[in-house]
């Protein structure tokens, strides 16, 4: 099993996670659709793939998600079809939920939950006519665990866990699959570009997430996930994928642990 000739369409793919894993697979000889808000750097991440003659750029923004039919189109047109598609693209946050607007509650949703879900139904459709295709989602450790100054991230996150399970069991019959990506922490810009209670960007990096897995990393043992059609896999620190085995047996016990995190 391998990604040769496989059309892979990645959203979020200007940097970070998705970044490393277009340049990941352009060395398997995946036929590429790079997406994210910034045509410039999308450029950017297909010049420094392999086999670029095989990487198309499709840049849109998530937010515009009752939007994104035509987008699907143009994709389809350029290889005749798509086989995977990552959604791969969010944005985080970094604040108390006592000093966080609902505008800033909103935009998350907006971006996390709804961009993807209209991206993935607007595609569903190619999925079930030609009996198969694999949703790969991209959401996050605190997507199993809640944790300080990230509840509309986590919200979003869990929501995304709700949904791609509904959807997997509703195609299984059709042979769509669904593989759900929950990182802990990784070393890209993610904490720099959180948004704050008032829907600034931090613009600083977490400790944690600067001694976090290198987005190469992260890249190599996300495209075996992919590769074996995994329902859901944790890419992190063995603490945090303790975590989500100690909220699963030992609820109380976590939840004692989580009051012990910085809020500050």
């Amino acid at each position: 099993m391998n990604f040769t000739n496989k059309v892979v369409w990645i959203t979020g793919a200007s940097s970070g996670i998705g970044k490393a894993l277009a340049l990941e697979l352009s060395k398997q000889d995946a036929k590429l659709i790079l997406s994210a808000r910034n045509e410039e750097k999308l450029e950017a991440v297909k010049k420094a793939c392999e086999n670029d003659d095989m990487i198309k750029v499709l840049p849109f923004d998530l937010e515009d998600y009752t939007n994104l039919k035509s987008k699907v189109a143009e994709a389809i047109n350029w290889f005749g079809r798509v086989d995977v598609l990552v959604n791969n693209g969010g944005i985080s946050q970094r604040s108390l939920a006592s000093e966080t607007s609902v505008s800033v509650d909103k935009r998350i949703m907006d971006v996390n939950y709804l961009g993807t879900v209209g991206l993935t139904k607007a595609l569903l459709p190619h999925f079930i006519k030609n009996k198969k295709g694999q949703f790969v989602v991209t959401t996050s450790i605190v997507g199993k665990i809640g944790t300080p100054l990230r509840s509309s991230y986590a919200a979003s996150k869990h929501a995304l866990h709700g949904f791609f399970d509904s959807l997997r069991a509703e195609n299984h019959k059709n042979n769509i699959t669904v593989t759900l990506v929950c990182p802990g922490f990784v070393n890209t810009n993610v904490s720099i570009n959180a948004l704050t209670g008032d829907g600034v960007p931090q613009n600083k990096m977490d400790t944690a997430t600067k001694n976090g897995i290198e987005p190469n990393r992260f890249a190599k043992i996300m495209t075996k996930a992919i590769l074996k059609k995994k329902e859901e896999v944790y890419i992190a620190g063995a603490k945090e994928k303790l975590g989500v085995y100690v909220k699963r047996f030992f609820p109380k016990l976590l939840s004692t642990m989580i009051r012990k995190l910085s809020v500050t």
